[in-house]
């Protein structure tokens, strides 16, 4: 096992639930108060809290039920935006969606770092701050920061990869400013929180050390050449500096920069997208934990039997209980309690065979 990764159970297992679901089932909405008001945003996360206790407590879910917490993130969905907000883009907010990030298209491949720390969004987040720490005396949680690609491609939309053809060098500098913002806001992050990246995936929040997860889901849009050449030294570079280190790879096809990946020296953590090939993973990263990522639209439409049997398969297939878990983010009201029941069901009876 990575000498930093170490799970508190084997086969750590956790979902999101989407806007949706939330707004369907307990009429939270989604503005702007929802992430950046003090009072609702404590208020709505132990909402959130008491909601997953009630329906799975029995399985872990809802810990915190009974405490104010001062989170400065919307640590129970999938919504990363306020980087791209502070580096010019507008953001659309909705009853129940996830904030919107409205791609800006700008035509210069430079940015100004220290412009972005000064935005009205910026500013927003660190008044929430203060506030929470004035009443609380501490702050937790995090807040989403994206991935380079994912913000170039929020910055200057598709013409990124016309860029990345006509001028490599202007584009890698632009990469390069992109990660040292990045940089700097996690580091605010980390010193307020300890924390940089559950709000990217609940399943980090398992591990006994904070993991720094790189959101990758962009690079499903490029080849693993260009990902080798463009963005592979940054994730090495990062995985020196930040352990453990890990990338969110949401797309379907991560086994197909697997060879790349295995280049990055400590490579503790791969949000491994649904679809994702297991085997050829496992085989080139044997010391990587290996997180599967459950289609949240397949399990609208399986049974509970046919969940169960994907489950069991793709843990089989990442070929060491270990270094794997289980999660599936993004599940909306369509799907049942019971099969969100099946899921940490079938991972507690993996945990009993595997023991």
């Amino acid at each position: 096992m990575s000498e930093m990764l170490s799970s508190k159970e084997k086969i750590p297992v956790d979902i999101v639930l989407a806007p949706e679901w939330w707004f369907h089932n307990e009429g939270l909405t989604f503005d702007e108060d929802f992430f950046y008001h003090p009072l609702r945003r404590v208020e709505a996360e132990q909402q959130m809290e008491k909601a997953l206790y009630e329906r799975w407590g029995h399985y872990g879910l809802g810990e915190h039920h009974r405490e104010a917490r001062p989170e400065i993130g919307a640590v129970h969905l999938a919504a990363g935006f306020l980087l791209s907000e502070m580096l010019g883009c507008r953001v659309n907010y909705s009853e129940n969606h996830p904030p919107q990030v409205i791609p800006a298209n700008f035509d210069s491949l430079e940015i100004n770092g220290e412009e972005a720390f000064k935005k009205p969004a910026f500013k927003k987040m660190i008044a929430l701050s203060e506030e929470l720490r004035k009443k609380y005396g501490y702050l937790t949680g995090d807040i989403n920061w994206g991935g380079i690609l994912n913000l170039a491609l929020d910055l200057k939309g598709e013409n990124i990869f016309m860029d990345m053809m006509m001028d490599p060098d202007q584009v890698k500098s632009y990469f390069t400013q992109i990660g040292s913002v990045i940089q700097r806001f996690t580091s605010i992050m980390e010193y307020e929180t300890k924390s940089t990246s559950i709000s990217v995936n609940r399943v980090v929040g398992h591990f006994k050390d904070p993991v720094f997860l790189h959101s990758e889901c962009s690079h499903t849009m490029i080849s693993a050449e260009d990902y080798e050449e463009y963005l592979l030294p940054f994730d090495i570079e990062w995985s020196r500096q930040h352990r453990p280190f890990g990338i969110h790879y949401c797309g379907p096809d991560p086994h197909r920069m697997a060879e790349q990946f295995a280049k990055i020296p400590k490579l503790d953590f791969l949000d491994v997208g649904w679809g994702g090939d297991l085997r050829v993973l496992r085989k080139q990263l044997p010391n990587t934990f290996l997180n599967i990522r459950l289609s949240p639209v397949e399990i609208i439409h399986q049974s509970k039997e046919e969940i169960r049997e994907t489950i069991t398969r793709l843990v089989k297939d990442s070929g060491n209980t270990d270094l794997t878990g289980v999660c599936c983010i993004n599940i909306d009201e369509k799907v049942s309690d019971d099969k969100i029941e099946t899921i940490f069901k079938t991972v507690e009876e993996l945990r009993e065979v595997s023991a």
